[in-house]
């Protein structure tokens, strides 16, 4: 945990190390962050009720890490990054390793036995099942196992000074201090991802404040050391943001070439039966069950016609409210199918030519100004652009893939 340049006094020389004098070694921001701390983040967390005497014990001798990944600059100007950080915003085939799953999954079945009562009790108080809250917990910290080595204030303040998105992290700092000065967690504890996600359920310090569950009973939510706490708060979470009782994620399919991969998103869902009808169909040979036939599905192809297709239910984009990722939700869906039979998908995720965050966003921007929505030019391939690279391809007469190249 970084707190303070202390260590200034074992190093320093009388020569640089006068009183008043900018240590040798500080860094080419360190001046800027000091200002902004000043100016900025302490006005805004003192109107949100943080006590001058927590602002200077958390803040003080504070510095920017400027190693995370994915800064712009002070004042968040600069070029965005052209390198997708993010595993998850990558070409799927790697994040999809039959290795992982078989790593996690008898972790997982283990947790279930161990935890079968309590389990039990917040499968039914909020109707998340269980292997979707393992599943989310395996997939966030490895059931708690990962090292989670940043200290979250730090990378909250570093990026409310200099990342993309200002003032969403700024309000995360806020709720951060929040939490310290509520006693709910000590500095040493709170700590967090290079983004900023804390705890076993990697949840941001605003989601903390809204849903964490003090499920044992001890006083307060502790998603840092306490199981059943971070199970809870998992369920409390994807109920809050309105995980439909009764329906599982979705099915992996067979979506035939006359089903355009350019229909795929929720904004386009219909009767599952409608699909079946189109000539979709599950890929175990089994039928969809008849009490969905009638209920609302879509088509997902996280790597257009270059992998496995899914038709998606709506808890599917629950899952995704957790991570704003396909094949993060995706990943969630299928291990906790695996925890049952451990299987892999029916299709196989074809090799697809290597790509960059920058030539992504190149390629949305020729979009957008051909008229296609990609729900923004982020370089990011969510499932705007691909359907728009699939109708891009369509109306160029070529068979529509909905993938880059």
């Amino acid at each position: 945990m970084i707190r303070s340049l202390s260590v200034l006094a074992i190093i320093c020389f009388a020569s640089t190390c006068l009183i008043g004098k900018r240590p040798a070694f500080a860094g080419p921001h360190d001046a800027a962050f000091r200002v902004f701390l000043e100016k900025q983040v302490k006005p805004a967390a003192r109107a949100e009720g943080i006590s001058t005497a927590t602002l200077s014990r958390e803040l003080k001798g504070l510095t920017p890490d400027t190693s995370l990944p994915g800064l712009v600059g002070p004042g968040g100007k600069g070029s965005p990054p052209k390198v997708n950080f993010q595993a998850e915003f990558r070409a799927p085939a790697n994040y999809f390793r039959d290795s992982q799953f078989n790593a996690l999954v008898p972790g997982g079945r283990r947790l279930m036995k161990k935890h079968a009562t309590s389990l039990a009790t917040i499968e039914k108080r909020y109707g998340v099942p269980k292997r979707i809250i393992l599943a989310i917990w395996a997939r966030e910290s490895g059931y708690g196992g990962a090292k989670i080595p940043h200290d979250a204030i730090r990378v909250l303040a570093t990026r409310a000074f200099m990342g993309q998105r200002r003032g969403f992290f700024q309000d995360e700092l806020i709720a951060a201090l929040k939490i310290l000065q509520n006693g709910a967690a000590t500095r040493q504890q709170l700590k967090s991802s290079w983004g900023g996600a804390m705890g076993q359920p990697q949840f941001m310090p605003t989601s903390y404040l809204k849903y964490a569950v003090d499920f044992d009973g001890n006083g307060h939510p502790d998603i840092w050391r306490t199981e059943v706490d971070t199970m809870a708060s998992i369920a409390n979470y994807l109920a809050k943001h309105g995980w439909a009782k009764g329906r599982d994620w979705g099915y992996e399919a067979s979506i035939p070439d006359n089903v355009s991969c350019s229909l795929e998103g929720p904004d386009n869902r219909m009767a599952i039966s409608k699909w079946v009808n189109a000539g979709v169909k599950r890929v175990s040979g089994r039928p969809f069950p008849d009490q969905e036939l009638s209920r609302q599905g879509n088509i997902l192809m996280p790597a257009g016609r270059y992998g496995p297709a899914f038709i998606a239910t709506e808890n599917f984009y629950v899952i995704k409210e957790y991570n704003e990722s396909d094949t993060y939700a995706l990943f969630v869906g299928h291990l906790a199918d695996r925890y049952g039979s451990n299987k892999g998908f029916s299709a196989a995720w074809k090799p697809t030519k290597k790509t960059t965050r920058g030539a992504v966003r190149t390629l949305q921007k020729s979009l957008e100004a051909k008229g296609h929505d990609v729900g923004g030019a982020d370089g990011l391939i969510g499932f705007k652009t691909r359907r728009s690279i699939g109708k891009d391809q369509e109306a160029g007469g070529y068979f529509a893939t909905c993938w880059v190249g």
